[in-house]
C-alpha cells in the first residue's frame, strides 16, 4: 500500500472532470463545484440531480460514453464508470498526461485517493486509511462529527481577524502562546454573539506582556513553558489519549458531514 502526502488543492478555475453518471459520481460533484472548478461529467446517462444542476448552468454534462482525448487540459479526473476496462483506458490517459487521477473503489489505479470529511463553519477535517478501509474512514468522520471538540470551529473567522491583525503591525506570536491564550471563555463570548469582547481580549493575552501566567516575551516562550501552559499539558495528560467517544451525546449544533462513504 502506497504511502499518500496529505494535501488541499486550490482547483478554483480549473478544469475536472467526472466519468460516470450515477450517484457515485453525484456524490463528487458537490465538493468540486465548492471548490470553484469548471466542472465537466461525460456519460451517457446522469442522475436527476446531474441533469439539474447541468440545465442551471454549473456544470457541463456530455452525454456519451469516454473517448481518448477527453481529459485534455484536465487538472483532475474522477473516474466512476463501474466498468474496469474503461477505468483502465482512462487510467493510461491520466497517467500520460501527468493528471490527478482517482479511479473510485480501485485504489491500485488511482494516483490520490479523496480523504473522508467533517466540516464545520470555516474548518474542515480530513480522514484517511490510506485506502485500507473506507467503512472505517467513514466510522472516523461520523464519530468526530459529533464531538464537542470541534465546537472551537467556531472561533475560526475571529481568530482570522486577530490574525491578520498581527500581521499588519507585524507581530510575531510564539505558536505556543496562541494555545496558552486559547481558553474556553472566548468559545462562551462567541456563542453569546460578543466576538469583539472576544477579539479585544485574546488581543490583549497575546500582546501583553504582563498578562497573568504567560510568558514575558509575547514572541518567545519560555523553554520549560509558562504556568498556563503547565496546567494546559497536565490537563490533556490526565484526560488521556484514545478515550473512547463510543455513546457520545449529540450536540444540537453538529458539524455537517459528507451524505455517504467515506475516503476513495
Amino acid at each position: 500500500m502506497p504511502s499518500y502526502y496529505p494535501v488541499y488543492l486550490n482547483l478554483a478555475g480549473k478544469k475536472c472532470v467526472i466519468l460516470g453518471g450515477g450517484l457515485v459520481a453525484e456524490g463528487k460533484v458537490a465538493a468540486l463545484l465548492d471548490a470553484g472548478v469548471t466542472l465537466t461529467i461525460i456519460s451517457p446517462q446522469a442522475t436527476r440531480r446531474i441533469q439539474e444542476l447541468a440545465q442551471r448552468g454549473d456544470l457541463e454534462w456530455q452525454q456519451r460514453e469516454y473517448q481518448s482525448g477527453d481529459l485534455e487540459g484536465a487538472s483532475l479526473v474522477i473516474a466512476a464508470t463501474n466498468v474496469w476496462s474503461v477505468n483502465q483506458e482512462i487510467y493510461q490517459e491520466a497517467d500520460k498526461l501527468g493528471i490527478l487521477l482517482n479511479v473510485c473503489d480501485d485504489p491500485d489505479l488511482c494516483n490520490f485517493i479523496a480523504p473522508a470529511l467533517v466540516k464545520r463553519g470555516a474548518i474542515t477535517l480530513a480522514i484517511s486509511t490510506g485506502g485500507a478501509s473506507p467503512a472505517l474512514a467513514r466510522k472516523l468522520r461520523e464519530t468526530l462529527a459529533q464531538e464537542p471538540v470541534l465546537e472551537w470551529a467556531d472561533l475560526a473567522d475571529m481568530l482570522a481577524e486577530v490574525r491578520r491583525e498581527l500581521k499588519q503591525r507585524r507581530t510575531a506570536v510564539d505558536p505556543e502562546r496562541w494555545q496558552c491564550c486559547l481558553t474556553s471563555d472566548l468559545l462562551e463570548l462567541a456563542r453569546q454573539g460578543r466576538e469583539d469582547e472576544a477579539k479585544a481580549r485574546l488581543m490583549s493575552r497575546l500582546m501583553d506582556s504582563a498578562t497573568p501566567d504567560l510568558c514575558p516575551q509575547p514572541g518567545r516562550c519560555r523553554p520549560e513553558g509558562c504556568p498556563s501552559r503547565q496546567r494546559l499539558e497536565a490537563h490533556h495528560h490526565a484526560a488521556g489519549v484514545g478515550k473512547s467517544v463510543a455513546g457520545g451525546r449529540p450536540k444540537a449544533e453538529m458539524a455537517s458531514v459528507l451524505p455517504r462513504g467515506g475516503e476513495g
